[in-house]
Parts: structure tokens; sequence; C-alpha cells
């Protein structure tokens, strides 16, 4: 039975009232990643924070591993009844809806780059007079870097997406197509199997090569990791980062690798790294033949990878390149959570990365990290109210 307010925690043997904080599940489709742990839940529950957990049937942990720790389960997407004391804490972002939202949430929005629909995620924030602490702008205030990310993972899952892929297109006279990715149970299962993938590659592991473009960054060494992991020669891995980009694109050199992996972090509009037209200029002299854009900034109207206008997902991994018939087949790798296909250690790295900040919730009217936060939120509510005003 849900808790119905702050104070059943108790209190501390100190006489402090507990933190509480409401651990809700996820409702987008495939994602089995956690923003906290069973480990870091526990840590939590030994510095005075009680710990509501809703029951999730999909998430990586089970229900009775946080139970185990001493957390208190509550029922499945109940957070829109608890008391609005408690902050809620998630990973993906909400369902849409209109519905007002009057707590505290902390968790990736997808709203602050202007992506699709980032007006209407606000407005309910602002109806609501509720709070976003986005997980993507929680920064350490010393090196302005995130506190925590699942950059890595996503980086290493997208390198082995698009290795499966460019496998994949080799069949069925090479119209095949990947399908069905599903979460691995350890990344030393999923460097196997794109391994034995790469290896049955006309040519083998040493004639497939490889183009990542951040990768000096958390995302970028993670794809690196991942090739240089599953046996592909260090020649081939070629691997940019601000001062190769510093040109401008496009770039030939893109269309010269059979997989080019997109990392960067796009905070300001950039040149092109490639566009439909390139593609096609370049003829059968064309070798790539897999973009992954691990950075997903499919929405985003400064998108430098103006070649693909969807989201993909597990099921159908991989969306087609308009080539406009010239060259062989182009296909992208654009899902938005890759580091769920290793649901278990993403979530534990990343948990455990948060964790400090999250221990200073009690103090987050004074801590820079979650007052620099929230001064951010302001002006993006702001930058929201003038965009729906010019829209009328």
């Amino acid at each position: 039975m849900a808790a119905t307010a702050p104070e059943q925690a108790g209190t501390s043997a100190e006489t402090q009232p507990r933190q509480p904080i409401w651990l809700r599940c996820e409702k987008k489709p495939f994602e089995h990643r956690s923003a906290l742990t069973p480990t870091t839940a526990k840590t939590l529950l030994e510095n005075n924070f009680e710990v509501f957990v809703e029951r999730d049937p999909q998430r990586i942990f089970d229900d009775e591993e946080f139970e185990a720790v001493g957390c208190k389960l509550v029922p499945n997407n109940e957070w829109p009844s608890a008391p609005v004391e408690i902050p809620i804490i998630g990973l993906k972002e909400l369902p849409e809806s209109t519905d007002p939202l009057p707590h505290t949430h902390i968790q990736f929005a997808h709203c602050y780059k202007q992506q699709g629909g980032w007006t209407d995620v606000l407005r309910r924030f602002k109806e609501g007079k509720g709070t976003l602490y986005d997980l993507e702008f929680l920064e350490d205030p010393k090196t302005k870097r995130r506190v925590a990310a699942f950059g890595f993972h996503a980086g290493f899952a997208g390198a082995a997406a698009g290795a499966l892929a460019l496998a994949a297109q080799q069949k069925d006279g090479g119209k095949g197509v990947l399908k069905g990715l599903k979460p691995y149970k350890s990344e030393q299962a999923m460097v196997a199997e794109v391994s034995e993938a790469l290896e049955a590659y006309p040519g083998g592991k040493s004639s497939v090569k490889v183009l990542v473009i951040g990768a000096l960054g958390r995302c970028g060494s993670g794809a690196v990791d991942l090739f240089r992991k599953a046996g592909l020669p260090e020649e081939n891995i070629v691997k940019w980062d601000m001062a190769e980009t510093a040109k401008g694109g496009p770039f030939q050199e893109i269309l010269d690798v059979d997989i080019f992996v997109n990392c960067i972090y796009l905070s300001h509009p950039i040149p092109k790294f490639i566009t439909s037209d390139f593609i096609a200029q370049a003829g059968d002299s064309r070798k790539l033949a897999v973009v992954v854009d691990v950075s997903c900034d499919t929405t985003n109207p400064h998108n430098p990878i103006p070649i693909y206008d969807i989201n993909t997902t597990f099921p159908e991994p991989t969306v087609e390149v308009d080539t406009k018939g010239v060259g062989k087949r182009c296909t992208v790798v654009s899902i938005d959570h890759l580091p769920t296909l290793l649901p278990r250690e993403a979530s534990e790295q990343f948990s455990k990365d948060l964790l400090p900040t999250i221990l200073s919730l009690p103090q987050r009217a004074t801590e820079p990290v979650w007052t620099n936060a929230e001064n951010l939120f302001k002006q993006k509510l702001e930058e929201a109210r003038v965009a729906d005003e010019k829209s009328k």
C-alpha cells in the first residue's frame, strides 16, 4: 500500500525528518534501466532517506531486490497521487499528457534544446507549479561536467548496434535488415555477438572501417571500446573530436568508412556532418553503409545529420536513408535509449555517479548543483512562454 504522507517515513534517531524520494516506473517501451538501484537505494536509506519504489515488471532489477534493502514498494505508476512534497525520480520522459505537474521531478525531460513538443512539456510544469531538475543538466559547478551520464554505455551499445546492422545488410542478397534487438545479460555477451557478426562480414574484421566523432568524450570512448573489444584493428578505428571537425562539414571522411558513429554533444548550431544530397553525390564510390546517431538529436532543428527524421526502436533498429537511388543502401540507427541494451551495468554506473548529488537533495536550496539546475529550469520556462506567445 502506498504511503500517503512523507511523515510516514518516520524520523531519524536525531529527530531530523527523513528525506523522502520516490522512484517511479518507466513507461517508455523497452526501457529497463533505473535511476536508482538496490545498491544506491541502500546507501540512501543508511543516510536518513526514505525510498519509495514503484513496482515495475520491466525494470532490470526485481521489486524484491529493492524490498530486501528496506525500500517501501508502492503500486505501479502511482506517483501522480504521491504527496506533492516527495521528489519523483525517473529516467526517461513522462508519457505525453496535458495534466499539470505539481511535483519536483528529477529525470531526462528532453525539452531544453527545443526538441519536438518542448513547450508542451514545460507548460505542464508551469501550470502545476512543479519543478524540473533535468538529469542532463545536473552539473558539477567546478568542472561544468554532468555529475552522471549514460554516455559510455550509450556509445558502447550504439557501436554494437551499428556493427550488427552492418552485418545484417549482407543477408538476403544485400537486402537484410537488423530486427529485434534485446538487452544483453552482460557486456561480454554483447561483445561476443558483435565479434562473431563482424567475423562473418565479407573480408572479416580487417575489412571493416569505422569513424567515431566525439571520440574523446564519454560516449565516444564507449564506442571506441566496443570496436576494440570486438576485434577491429586499431588502424581501422578513426577517432575524431572537435579539432578534426573544426573545418566544417560535410565530411568526405564519413563516406569513406563502413560505420559512422556520432557521439557529439550538440549545444549550438554547427555545419552539417553529412546530408542526403552529399551521400547521393558520392555515387558508387561511397563505402558508408551504417550511421549510428547516438546523440539522437532527431527533432533538434540543428541536427548535424539530417538524413533521417524518426527515432528507431529495438524491434526496428534501423531506418533507410534516401540515397536518391544512387549507390548501395545506407541505414541509420537512431535509438534514443541505447544504454538499456546493457541495463544492469548502465544503471549501476549511472546511479553510483548520481548518488553524491542525490545525497545532497535535502540541501538543494543552497547546493549549487541543484540551484543552478533550478535556475536553468526557470530560464527554459520563460523561453517556452515566449515561444507560446509567438505561436498564437
